[in-house]
């Protein structure tokens, strides 16, 4: 029954060793129940001063206790903002022990976010359809008005004129065929997350001449499941490619491929049993203050030569695969985080 719950229940003996652990906790804590079994509470998170003097005090005074917005870094380096109840217990042999119930403190500021943010897209997608429409129809007329002008020309010099129409014409098309994102089905295929990101990885080594050093933390135990390969290439090669772009020298750049999986996981409105978590870390310099809120939007770009389309693409891609895409800044520690559900009835073939 307490798996089925979205709140995270961890149970520990009287000298703090976990005897219990929900699924939702083990996806809040990012750990397994067998990998945690037996251990100390301070096993569980780094630098656990402030969590083991939550959990003495309950234990210590045999009463319950509330601790709101307290700091958990995890063992994988991410830090997670929980409110912890802590309810001391004793069963029928008379053994004690503590209840501690883990809620996430952002869980449902995430959600609303991702909610505001899938609306937000909705409705920027139907704005560039519109305008695509617009756009496309007179590009049409100006391209074939330009190839019937062509034949008329009496001097083979002045078709160069009518040659960089064409070819400008073109590239208006292409670049608004890409601020509509992916425009064909998923080809969904049981795959292994892990080579979809080796292949990546492979690609930036090519482009930095091996100067980019990429480091991996995976997890093995992730099961294949149903994604489009090309599209998740796609979103993984737009996402490392703005690192490396960032990086005022491919030497200095570091990148770091992590993976997870994930329990009670929920995107949007939609809870997921298991979800599977990529996170592409880069030591670049960050994304600007100012452009890290519409950092997703199409054509929002800090680089002089860039389109401000890759983001906004991989955005889609994981949209449509029923999943979500985060992002977290700061110099030196720019992260994004997409998460995949390993369900594939979520995916969208439309």
């Amino acid at each position: 029954m307490l798996d089925i719950i979205s709140t995270g229940v961890l149970a520990l003996d009287s000298k703090l060793n976990v005897i219990a652990l929900n699924a939702a906790g083990q996806g809040l804590l990012e750990t397994s129940q067998t990998r945690c079994f037996g251990q100390h509470a301070e096993k569980l998170v780094l630098q656990p001063t402030e969590w083991l003097a939550i959990l003495n005090q309950a234990l210590t005074n045999q009463s319950p206790r509330a601790s709101r917005s307290v700091s958990l870094l995890l063992l994988s380096g991410v830090e997670i903002q929980v409110d912890i109840i802590v309810t001391p217990f004793a069963d029928d042999n008379n053994n004690s022990g503590l209840l501690v119930e883990l809620m996430a403190v952002d869980r449902l500021l995430r959600i609303s976010r991702e909610e505001s943010l899938m609306h937000s897209q909705e409705i920027t997608r139907a704005v560039i359809r519109g305008l695509a429409h617009e756009i496309k129809n007179p590009l049409g007329g100006v391209r074939g008005a330009a190839q019937l002008l062509a034949r008329q020309l009496p001097n083979e010099e002045l078709s160069e004129y009518t040659r960089i129409i064409i070819r400008e014409a073109d590239r208006l098309r292409d670049l608004v065929d890409r601020l509509l994102g992916p425009n064909r089905q998923l080809d969904m295929q049981p795959l292994n997350i892990h080579e979809i990101l080796e292949h990546v990885r492979n690609l930036i080594a090519a482009e930095s001449d091996n100067r980019v050093t990429i480091a991996r933390d995976y997890d093995p135990s992730l099961p294949d499941f149903s994604c489009d390969r090309a599209q998740l290439i796609q979103t993984v090669l737009n996402i490392m490619r703005n690192a490396l772009q960032a990086a005022a020298n491919p030497r200095d750049c570091e990148i770091l491929l992590r993976t997870r999986s994930q329990r009670q996981f929920t995107v949007g409105a939609q809870m997921h049993r298991l979800a599977c978590r990529v996170d592409i870390i880069d030591n670049g310099p960050g994304i600007p203050t100012e452009l890290q809120p519409s950092v997703f939007a199409p054509m929002v770009t800090g680089r002089a030569d860039g389109t401000g389309l890759g983001l906004s693409i991989a955005q889609s891609i994981i949209h449509l695969h029923g999943g979500v895409l985060e992002c977290e800044s700061s110099p030196g520690n720019t992260r994004f985080t997409f998460f995949l559900p390993m369900e594939t009835q979520h995916a969208s073939t439309n």
